[in-house]
C-alpha cells in the first residue's frame, strides 16, 4: 500500500495536503454556518450588472474541481526532492484560507442571483449549483484563489511540460470567467482571490514562514512513522 501511494504522491506531502483540504472545509463551511444570520454586504458593481449570465460556463465552474486535484498532486510530485518548495506552496495555501476566513467573518458578503428559466442541461445544472451553494462567502473567491494556486504551484517548474503550464494559466483564467458569467461571484471577488494568492506566495519567498510549517509536519510525520513501525513490529 505504501509503495502504491508513493507512486502517486511523495509520502511527506500527504498529511500537509489533507490538512490544507481540512482547513479549507472548516473555514468555508464553518464561517458560512456561523455567519448565516449576520448582515451580509452586496458588492455588486455596474460592471457586474453588465456581465451576462451564460449557464454553459457551469461546466468550467464545476470542472475546476478535477483541475484542482490534478494540479495539487502534480505540485507535490514535482517537489518530490524539494521539500522547501512544496512547503512554501502549502504554507501559502493555508495562510490564504486563514485570510479568507477573516474576510468571511469580518465582511460577510452576498449577491442576488438571477432566475434561471432555461430548459437545457446547463440550465438545470446551474440551478442545482444555486440550490446547494448559498450566496455567501463571496469575497474573496476561493474558486479563483485555488485555481490560481494551481498555476502558481507549477509555474516556472521545468519538470512540468511548458504546454501544461500554459494550459494551467489559461484554465485558471477560464475559471475566473466562469465565476462571473454563472453569477457565483463578482469581479472584486475574483481579483481579491488572485491577489491574495500572489501576495502571500511572494511574501513566503521573503520571510520563510514555511520553515515552521515544514518543521511541524516533519515532526508529525516522524511520530506517525514510529507508530506504524511499532505496529508492524507487534504483528511480526
Amino acid at each position: 500500500m505504501k509503495n502504491c501511494i508513493a507512486k502517486i504522491l511523495p509520502l511527506y506531502t500527504i498529511l500537509p495536503l489533507i490538512s490544507a483540504f481540512t482547513l479549507n472545509t472548516l473555514i468555508y463551511s464553518g464561517s458560512m454556518s456561523i455567519c448565516k444570520n449576520w448582515h451580509h454586504y452586496d458588492f455588486t458593481s455596474a460592471f457586474d450588472r453588465m456581465v451576462p449570465v451564460i449557464p454553459e460556463w457551469v461546466y468550467i465552474y464545476l470542472g475546476c474541481y478535477v483541475f484542482w486535484i490534478i494540479n495539487y498532486i502534480m505540485t507535490a510530485r514535482v517537489h518530490k526532492d524539494d521539500p522547501d518548495g512544496f512547503f512554501r506552496f502549502i504554507t501559502t495555501d493555508m495562510m490564504s484560507r486563514i485570510i479568507c476566513g477573516i474576510c468571511f467573518f469580518c465582511l460577510p458578503t452576498t449577491n442576488v442571483r438571477p432566475e434561471i428559466l432555461g430548459t437545457d442541461f446547463s440550465d438545470y445544472l446551474l440551478r442545482w449549483v444555486y440550490s446547494i451553494d448559498q450566496p455567501a462567502n463571496l469575497f474573496p473567491s476561493i474558486h479563483c484563489l485555488v485555481s490560481w494556486m494551481c498555476f502558481i504551484g507549477i509555474r516556472g517548474n521545468q519538470r512540468v511540460p511548458q504546454w501544461y503550464r500554459i494550459f494551467s494559466c489559461f484554465f485558471a483564467l477560464l475559471v475566473v470567467v466562469s465565476t462571473q458569467v454563472t453569477k457565483q461571484h463578482y469581479f472584486i471577488d475574483a481579483i481579491g482571490g488572485i491577489l491574495i494568492a500572489e501576495i502571500l506566495f511572494a511574501w513566503n519567498k521573503r520571510i520563510h514562514a514555511y520553515v515552521y510549517v515544514k518543521h511541524f509536519f516533519d515532526k508529525v510525520n516522524g511520530i506517525l512513522k514510529n507508530v506504524l513501525e511499532k505496529k508492524r513490529g507487534g504483528y511480526a
